[in-house]
C-alpha cells in the first residue's frame, strides 16, 4: 500500500561502503528498504557493480558467489536475492547495473553518432548514463524511495565514476537524495579498544570525492558507546543521532529489527523531508525471527555441489531451505558437501546420517560423478531428494544408466558424443556462439499433473517458475522413462519441455528444470522447499 502522504518526487538514498568489502551493504540497504516498505512507502533497491563484465552470469562462482536471475530474465548480483526475500517484491534487469552495462550503453550511442561527435569522456557521459539508470526505477515504476547500493569500497579505482554521478545527483536532487556510508569499527583484542581511525579515514577519501556522508553504519562486533558515537560525529561533519551501529548477529533476517531499533528508518525519513507516521511492528518478521532462535529440532540436509568451499555460490537455495525449516520449527544442519570428494568407496560415510539430500545446479563435467552417486544413494535408500536443475538432469542420468541399463547415457553437455543423450542441447541454443546472456533465462510457465508430489506442494496446476539452463530432458526417452517408474509430472505448456521429474514410489523424490530457490521469500517460503523439508523430518535418522 502507497503511504497516502508520500511526497509524488521519488527520493534516492545512495550506499556506500568503506574500509574493507563483504560488510554487508546489500544486507542493511534491504532491511532499510524493508523498514521503509512496513511504514507503507513504495521502495525499491537496485546495486551499482563496479566491475567491466556486462552482468554476473559469465563470472565463476567462486569470485562472485552465485548468479541471481530476476523474472525478466537478467543474470544479477546475489544481492538482488536479498532485497527479493527482505521485500517480497520482485526485480528486474533494471536494478542491477554494472560498469559494462554503462560503458557498452555509451559505446553503442557513439557508434550510432548519437553525441554529434563529440569527444566522449568520462565526464560527463559516463555520468550521465550513470545517472540516467539510477532515475529510471523510479521515473519508470513511481517508487517513493530508490536504494541505490554502489559495489566496492570507497577509494576503488573502478567505483569513482559511480561516486562521482552521486556527488552530481546529491546537487541536482538536494534534499531528495542523501547518502548512507557503512564502515568497520574494528575491534583490538591486544589492547580491548574499538579503533574509529579507519571509519575517520574512509570519510575523509568520501569527502576527497566531493561526497558528504549524511549517515554512518558502522559495523562492529561490541557494542558502541555515546562516546565513540560523539567522536566520530564530530570527525565526520554528521549529526551524533545519525550514527548507526551495526552489530554482528546471528541471522542476516535481525539486522532489520536492529535497525529500527537505531532508527535508522527515522533518521532517514527526516532527512529527505517524508512523513514519518506510526512506527511499524514488524509482526510477521518478528514471528518468523522468534520460530528461527527458539526451534527445539534440527533438520540434517546435505547440499552436494562441486562449490560448497563459497556458500555464496549457493546462497538462494540455503536461504529458502532455512525459511522453510524455521515455519517447520526445526533449525537446519546444513551439510555442505563437496560432490568431486564422493566416491564408491565412502559414500556410505559420508550420506549416512542426512535426513534429506540436495544436488545443487552447476555447470560443466567437475563433481558430476559424485553427484550421480548421491543421486543413486537417494533413490536407493529411499532418502528425500531434491535436484535442482543440473541436480535434475544427474538425476535422469543415473535413473538411465542404472535403471534403463543406458550405459552411456549422459547429457551432450559432458560428453557431446554420447551415444545415448538423455540430457541434450535444447533446439534454440544450437546455434548460438556467445556465452552471455543467451541460456533460457527467466520465468516460464510449467503445467503440474495432479496425484504428484509437486502438486500437493502448489495446490495448482499452473505455476511460473525461473530457468538458466541451455539443456533439457530428451523427450525421445520419456516413455522408456515413464514405464520404468520415473516419471514427467510438470512440463511447459507450450514447447512440451519436461520441467519436472519424479519417482512417485519413493518417499519424495523430485528433480526440477528450474529454480525455485529464487522465489523463496522470509514471509513466502518455496512450497517445493516447505515440502521437501517436510519429507526430510519425517525420515528416521
Amino acid at each position: 500500500m502507497k503511504n497516502q502522504n508520500a511526497v509524488p518526487d521519488t527520493r534516492y538514498v545512495f550506499v556506500t561502503g568503506g574500509v574493507t568489502s563483504s560488510l554487508g551493504k546489500g544486507i542493511i540497504s534491504a532491511s532499510l528498504a524493508k523498514l521503509l516498505q512496513s511504514r507503507g512507502y513504495r521502495v525499491t533497491i537496485q546495486k551499482l557493480d563496479p566491475y567491466l563484465n556486462v552482468d554476473p552470469g559469465t563470472l565463476n562462482p567462486y569470485e562472485h558467489g552465485e548468479c541471481y536471475v530476476t523474472e525478466d530474465g537478467a543474470e544479477t548480483d546475489l544481492d538482488l536475492g536479498h532485497y527479493e526475500r527482505f521485500l517480497n517484491v520482485p526485480t528486474s534487469q533494471a536494478n542491477n547495473v554494472t560498469t559494462g552495462r554503462i560503458y557498452q550503453n555509451v559505446i553503442n550511442k557513439e557508434r550510432r553518432g548519437d553525441y554529434l561527435g563529440k569527444t566522449v569522456q568520462i565526464i560527463p557521459h559516463i555520468t550521465d548514463e550513470i545517472k540516467r539508470n539510477i532515475k529510471l526505477l523510479g521515473s519508470k515504476h513511481r517508487f517513493d524511495v530508490v536504494i541505490t547500493e554502489i559495489g566496492g569500497t570507497v577509494g576503488d579505482i573502478e567505483s569513482l565514476p559511480y561516486i562521482e554521478a552521486v556527488r552530481q545527483l546529491k546537487w541536482e536532487l538536494g534534499s531528495r537524495a542523501i547518502v548512507i556510508h557503512l564502515t568497520l569499527v574494528p575491534y583490538l583484542a591486544a589492547s580491548g579498544e574499538l579503533k574509529t581511525k579507519p571509519t575517520q579515514h574512509s570519510v575523509k577519501a568520501l569527502l576527497e570525492i566531493g561526497v558528504q556522508p549524511d549517515i554512518l553504519v558502522l559495523r562492529t562486533e561490541k557494542d558502541l558507546n555515546s562516546e565513540i558515537r560523539k567522536k566520530v560525529a564530530l570527525f565526520c561533519n554528521v549529526d551524533s543521532k545519525a550514527v548507526i551501529q551495526s552489530i554482528d548477529v546471528k541471522s542476516i533476517y535481525e539486522v532489520p529489527v536492529k535497525m529500527q531499533e537505531e532508527g535508522l528508518d527515522e533518521i532517514v525519513l527526516e532527512k529527505l523531508h517524508l512523513p514519518i507516521n506510526q512506527k511499524p511492528e514488524l509482526k510477521e518478521w518478528k514471528g518468523f525471527l522468534s520460530k528461527l532462535k527458539n526451534a527445539k529440532k534440527t533438520v540434517k540436509i546435505g547440499l552436494v555441489g562441486k562449490y560448497v568451499e563459497l556458500t555464496d555460490s549457493y546462497k538462494s537455495i540455503i536461504e529458502a531451505l532455512i525459511h522453510a525449516a524455521t515455519y517447520h520449527d526445526h533449525k537446519l544442519d546444513i551439510r555442505l558437501i563437496q560432490s568431486e570428494t564422493i566416491t564408491e568407496e565412502n559414500i556410505n560415510e559420508k550420506l549416512m546420517d542426512l535426513q534429506g539430500i540436495l544436488v545443487a545446479p552447476g555447470f560443466g563435467h567437475r563433481g558430476i560423478e559424485g553427484k550421480l552417486l548421491a543421486v543413486r544413494y537417494a533413490r536407493e535408500k529411499n532418502v528425500p531428494f531434491f535436484g535442482v536443475c543440473l541436480g535434475m538432469q544427474c538425476a535422469v542420468i543415473e535413473f538411465a544408466r542404472d535403471v534403463l541399463k543406458l550405459d552411456k547415457a549422459n547429457s551432450r553437455e559432458m560428453d557431446h558424443t554420447t551415444p545415448e543423450p538423455v540430457i541434450d542441447l535444447m533446439e534454440d541454443q544450437k546455434n548460438i556462439t556467445d556465452k552471455g546472456g543467451t541460456m533460457r533465462l527467466g520465468a516460464y510457465d510449467c503445467r503440474v499433473k495432479k496425484d504428484s508430489f509437486v502438486y500437493k506442494a502448489y495446490q495448482t496446476e499452473l505455476v511460473k517458475e525461473r530457468h538458466r539452463h541451455r539443456y533439457e530432458f530428451n523427450n525421445e526417452y520419456l516413455k522408456a522413462f515413464e514405464s520404468a517408474g520415473m516419471k514427467a509430472t510438470g512440463y511447459n505448456p507450450e514447447t512440451n519441455l519436461v520441467e519436472i521429474i519424479e519417482i512417485p514410489k519413493h518417499k519424495w523424490f523430485v528433480g526440477v528444470q528450474f529454480h525455485p530457490e529464487y522465489s523463496s521469500t522470509v514471509l513466502k517460503p518455496h512450497p517445493l522447499f516447505m515440502e521437501f523439508v517436510k519429507a526430510s523430518i519425517g525420515q528416521e535418522k
